[in-house]
């Protein structure tokens, strides 16, 4: 069992716990979701005095945040570290030297509508362009989703047919998981009718904000699946994993369950937070996979954390914890044919 945090956030949880016992379903929780600043601040009981730099955001990478995340996030703290990923703030539009739109030269991985290439035997479907929240350090953040929107008769699966060194494909987005039940599965059909392809991996967000998305109907269409599936789930704070949170996450233990997290300053950056993330983590019966480097993506500067540092920080976390729950420090890079290890430059 997970023990909820002390903190004040434990305040909201009855309020949580009364609102999954109503039964509210996760398309209620995304059409509710809070797109207003000045909202999202007078919910975590927070003046805009007192965070100078909160501004709302740019019209093509607006607001959202699901209020059963918001929930978590504690009261009357501007430095709370669920806030600090969602709350656009000033800094996001000061230039940084090395930012771009593209930092990992996804445009050049492009195969067919909908589907890049990045590394041998496997491939990645962009499923779609939305998300159930917007965290502003994100990397795709600026990626032309118009331009790589699946039909309904997913035409662009083709490529994957064709190509019989895939081994496995990668569900991401957006989101896949922000797909209804049917049309997912309609996906996961076409997917799963490809003989070469022996592993379906999807990364989604969407239970750790939204805990209702877990419906028998998602974990029935994965497990119907004729290949092994692999969830990787997006924590990056222990503050995300509650009791609620936690539970919804059983309905998807018969499948491999990874986490990857985001190293990010002000948020996740100090070793105590990290090794209670992994311990709450492998709690909730998922096993922390990368603890990554933050993608030089333009607006997102703030949130880096220096290559010495975040290695001193995993050398503090491999000291407290066995080895299985220690994640790989890594980072991405544009052309590179696997993600690479970050190690002391010296």
């Amino acid at each position: 069992m997970i023990p909820v945090k002390s903190t004040s956030t434990t305040e909201a949880e009855p309020a949580r716990s009364q609102l999954l016992r109503e039964g509210r379903s996760w398309q209620r929780e995304l059409l509710e979701a809070v797109t207003d600043v000045d909202e999202l601040l007078r919910l975590v009981a927070l003046d805009p005095s007192d965070i100078r730099t909160a501004v709302e955001p740019s019209a093509d990478f607006p607001l959202r945040v699901p209020r059963p995340y918001i929930a978590r996030m504690g009261r009357g703290d501007p430095d709370d570290p669920l806030l600090r990923q969602v709350l656009p703030t000033s800094r996001e539009t000061e230039p940084a030297i090395g930012y771009g739109f593209d930092p990992l030269g996804e445009a050049a991985a492009v195969v067919d509508a909908g589907i890049l290439r990045k590394y041998d035997g496997r491939a990645l479907v962009i499923a779609t362009g939305s998300c159930a929240v917007h965290c502003r350090y994100c990397f795709r953040r600026h990626f032309p989703y118009a331009d790589h929107r699946q039909d309904r008769r997913f035409e662009s699966i083709a490529a994957l047919r064709r190509d019989s060194t895939i081994r496995e494909v990668i569900l991401s987005g957006g989101d896949p998981l922000m797909l209804t039940d049917a049309h997912l599965a309609r996906l996961l059909a076409e997917l799963g009718s490809i003989d070469h392809v022996a592993r379906i991996r999807i990364h989604t967000r969407v239970p750790v904000v939204i805990p209702q998305r877990v419906t028998p109907a998602l974990t029935e269409t994965l497990a119907n699946l004729p290949q092994r599936v692999v969830v990787v789930l997006h924590f990056n704070h222990p503050n995300e994993i509650d009791r609620d949170c936690a539970t919804s996450l059983t309905g998807l233990r018969r499948f491999t369950l990874l986490n990857q997290s985001v190293l990010l300053r002000g948020v996740n950056d100090d070793a105590h937070t990290l090794v209670e993330l992994s311990e709450r983590l492998f709690g909730a019966g998922l096993l922390p996979y990368y603890l990554h480097m933050p993608d030089a993506v333009a607006g997102t500067a703030h949130f880096d954390v220096s290559q010495r540092r975040a290695v001193a920080l995993h050398r503090q976390i491999q000291a407290r914890l066995p080895g299985y729950l220690v994640p790989r420090l890594v980072r991405e890079v544009p052309g590179g044919n696997a993600k690479e290890l970050v190690i002391d430059d010296g």
